[in-house]
């Protein structure tokens, strides 16, 4: 195991147990058996040493939760136990309860918004995919354009990253109201 991934391993480790704002470098370098000054030939911050690592636990937590989904199940049902699995899984994960954290969260949502669209475009393609496959089953109105389907969950991440802005209260509550409401409209078919 190289240096970076040591620390990257310690990282994790030291984040999971007491949290962003509670760890140091110093614990982080110790942990990894290297000097202070090592740390910083591989990361420029601590800041920098947390996005990498909540990022991957973020695409971890993508691809289990949708290896565990139902992909069969009505699209209301689905998109529910999507939210609300990763709701659980965000609450349980002390990397990616961060999120909510307004320690760091500022941070996160700055990535997302210039960066994240990159990591987001595998979860993207899965729920275009779906929408496209319930479009065809007749499971969402046939009177939605198909490249306007999948902006409407676009819009949910834009408003997960503009939490402050909301007030961090309404979350993630309000993301989970919003997916419903959106499947509802989707799925009610006009008269």
């Amino acid at each position: 195991m190289s240096k970076k991934e040591d620390i990257f391993k310690c990282g994790k480790e030291i984040f999971s147990s007491k949290g962003f704002k509670k760890t140091s470098i110093a614990e982080i370098a110790k942990l990894a058996g290297i000097g202070v000054g090592t740390f910083y030939n591989y990361y420029s911050s601590k800041e920098q040493l947390f996005l990498e690592i909540y990022i991957e636990e973020n695409e971890n937590l993508k691809k289990r939760l949708f290896e565990s989904l139902d992909l069969e199940q009505e699209p209301l049902e689905l998109i529910n136990q999507l939210v609300t699995k990763n709701i659980e899984a965000v609450n349980t994960n002390p990397i990616l309860k961060e999120w909510y954290n307004r320690d760091f969260y500022k941070e996160l949502e700055q990535y997302y918004r210039q960066e994240g669209s990159k990591n987001l475009d595998s979860f993207r393609s899965l729920y275009t995919e779906l929408f496209k496959a319930w479009k065809s089953a007749g499971k969402i109105r046939a009177d939605i354009d198909e490249e306007l389907l999948p902006v409407f969950f676009d819009s949910l991440v834009y408003i997960d990253t503009h939490k402050d802005e909301i007030g961090i209260q309404y979350f993630p509550q309000i993301i989970q109201y919003l997916a419903e409401f959106i499947l509802k409209g989707l799925t009610d078919h006009p008269r």
